[in-house]
């Protein structure tokens, strides 16, 4: 029972860590915000980066620190929460 639960916990993170990475590409290029699946991706990702961004102002010649940052805390808890189960 724990192994599945730990398959699905470690793949909730790989899909949030996913959906970040094409916010980092959406960001690139041009998009139409109004898109339902991309507002989808913001609505996941946003709670995630904003408070980061608060906490970190890091913003330097237009590149966002934040999800670099995002990246680490995520695979961190991913590996204390796997530990754990």
């Amino acid at each position: 029972m724990s192994f599945f639960l730990a398959i699905i916990i470690s793949n909730l993170f790989d899909i949030v860590q996913i959906l970040i990475l094409a916010r980092v590409i959406l960001s690139w290029i041009t998009h139409d915000p109004y898109n339902k699946y991309i507002q989808i991706i913001y609505s996941i990702t946003e709670p995630i980066l904003k408070p980061i961004r608060d906490i970190f102002p890091v913003q330097m010649g237009g590149f966002d620190f934040s999800v670099i940052i995002a990246f680490f805390i995520i695979g961190f808890l991913k590996k204390i929460i796997l530990v754990a189960v």
